[in-house]
């Protein structure tokens, strides 16, 4: 069985020299266990709800006992139990335009506009004015304000669906995220938002699979990506054609909002029509989990702070067929996180005692990532253990595991001290460290490791770099082959390209940073300055 022993071309980090013997029992052969059953057909592609998912379920816990991992769930436990809600909005549902002058116009569903289905109310009813408010941000900490000396109390505010220049991509992600806008223009005391298309052939988008929330045990919203409820009553979308009868009688007209806005100027208008609404929505309710298991540390103290290793458990299910197959296995998608979180569990069952790390260790496998990131939000919002006691975590979400390692890009390293602990632990591996070679994609905002980040805790995810042995470096270019025929496709299989030993690799380097993090008598601190850690820290948000 061919094995990667750490780097002697440079030392070794002290504390890592400890864990040779035991980063070594990871093997090629048991990381392609995991991921061949967690993918197998019989799994159906473990949607959340379904008996497939629960035969992942119970495989991980299996896994994990093996491994002497105690249970961190609800009630002593591997599980905390997930409510998930699927809502779709009824086509029946209405909106009228009456303008100040001649009588009401109704629009057409599905061609005029679209609404989020509701996942509180299964019909709600809104008569409002009209405000346009460019991109929907208020950041005057940033020196941008769509919403300055704009009234939108009791109205609902119209927004673009381009996006602003001016930001940094982080930022500009952030700030014109779909929850980020609807957040804001609660605080604003508007009660719907309707986001406009600006070409002209554009249908307003509709989830024609519904949108899923999830619920508390008392069936309150817990989690969403499309709904804040208080006084947001209403949220859709609207045509290129209904924004310009919007904008009939305004003070600006659309060419001019638009070119300011393109300008990086703020372009907000009061609209002059009156907005009539109905909306319905059914519900399809089912019940997932996310499973938690703990490594206890060895610190009287520390050993009550956790490091959160994180990997979804979670798949697409059976969908439409391509070339022939409907199962959506997630082999790569993420079977092999998942395989990387249980390697990492074997890794600490093969530590000496004295060489155990102070903090305690959660392995936690989460639900709903394709979903919204909803298993992830929901545990980092009401975590098995004290909130107040999670001080790091490292995701692992599809590593691409189709080519050997050589680099990594730490997504959200460069956020806080975690930096550190990768940079020790890739140089123990002989990794190069690369930044992002595709900013603008903020795949940092994309996966598990965000949920973690909207309450206060630095996290990150590893992907792979884009270095190769025959010195081209440009393993990103297979990548992007790789996913065209491959992502969120049946293809996604067991039978597919794979390099095992790239994933034996990527368990190593996330057992090793989330190892040094635990190890370390100091917490985990955001950069200064850092605008996730200036947004997020302390005053952990909603989101």
């Amino acid at each position: 069985m061919l094995h990667t022993c750490l780097a002697t071309a440079q030392p070794t980090p002290k504390p890592i020299r400890k864990l040779r013997k035991a980063l070594n029992t990871v093997d090629t052969a048991s990381f392609k266990s995991h991921v061949q059953y967690l993918a197998d057909d019989k799994l159906r592609g473990r949607q959340p709800g379904m008996p497939g998912y629960q035969m992942a379920i119970d495989y991980v816990v299996a896994q994990l006992q093996q491994r002497g991992v105690q249970p961190a769930g609800e009630k002593g436990t591997f599980l905390q139990t997930v409510r998930l809600r699927r809502a779709f909005t009824e086509v029946s549902s209405s909106l009228r335009l009456t303008p100040p002058t001649g009588p009401a116009a109704p629009l057409t569903y599905g061609q005029d506009f679209t609404f989020y289905p509701n996942p509180k109310q299964t019909e709600t009813a809104v008569e409002a004015g009209l405000v346009f408010a460019g991109f929907g941000i208020s950041a005057p900490e940033l020196g941008y304000d769509d919403y300055a000396g704009l009234d939108v109390k009791g109205k609902v505010v119209v927004v673009t669906r381009q996006e602003p220049t001016r930001f940094a991509d982080a930022v500009r992600l952030y700030t014109t995220d779909l929850l980020t806008v609807l957040q804001t223009a609660q605080r604003k005391g508007a009660v719907g938002v309707l986001w406009a298309s600006v070409k002209p052939a554009a249908k307003p988008p509709e989830p024609l699979r519904g949108l899923v929330s999830v619920l508390d045990s008392a069936g309150n919203v817990a989690v969403s990506r499309s709904y804040v409820g208080g006084g947001l009553q209403l949220a859709g979308s609207i045509s290129a054609a209904t924004l310009q009868r919007l904008f009939v009688g305004a003070a600006q007209d659309t060419g001019r909002v638009l070119g300011a806005l393109r300008a990086g100027q703020p372009a907000s208008v009061a609209l002059l029509p009156r907005l009539q609404a109905r909306q319905r929505s059914r519900y399809q309710d089912m019940v997932s989990y996310n499973v938690a298991g703990k490594i206890a540390g060895t610190d009287p103290q520390l050993r009550n702070e956790y490091v959160v290793h994180t990997a979804h458990l979670d798949h697409l299910g059976v969908g439409v067929p391509l070339a022939g197959d409907s199962i959506y296995n997630g082999a790569h998608d993420n079977a092999t996180g998942v395989a990387t979180l249980l390697e990492i569990a074997g890794i600490y069952q093969h530590l000496k005692p004295k060489h155990q790390p102070k903090r305690s260790v959660l392995i936690t496998l989460v639900t709903g990532e394709e979903l919204g990131l909803l298993g992830s939000a929901y545990f980092a919002r009401n975590p098995t253990v004290p909130k107040e006691q999670l001080v790091a975590n490292v995701n692992t979400d599809m590593p691409t595991i189709i080519a050997p390692l050589l680099s990594v890009v730490p997504l959200g390293a460069e956020n806080s001290s975690l930096a550190a602990p990768v940079a020790q632990a890739a140089q123990a591996l002989s990794l190069t460290v690369e930044a992002d070679p595709e900013p603008a994609q903020n795949r940092f905002i994309r996966s598990d490791q965000y949920s973690f980040v909207t309450q206060g805790i630095p996290a990150l995810h590893i992907k792979y770099g884009n270095k190769t042995a025959d010195g081209r470096n440009n393993l990103s270019e297979l990548v992007q082959k790789w996913r065209a025929i491959t992502y969120h496709k049946p293809q996604d299989d067991i039978n597919g390209q794979f390099d095992f030993e790239a994933g034996r690799k990527y368990a190593q380097l996330n057992f090793l940073i989330g190892y040094l993090v635990a190890a370390e008598a100091k917490r985990p601190t955001w950069n200064p300055g850092n605008f996730f850690g200036e947004r997020f820290s302390k005053t952990a948000s909603p989101e």
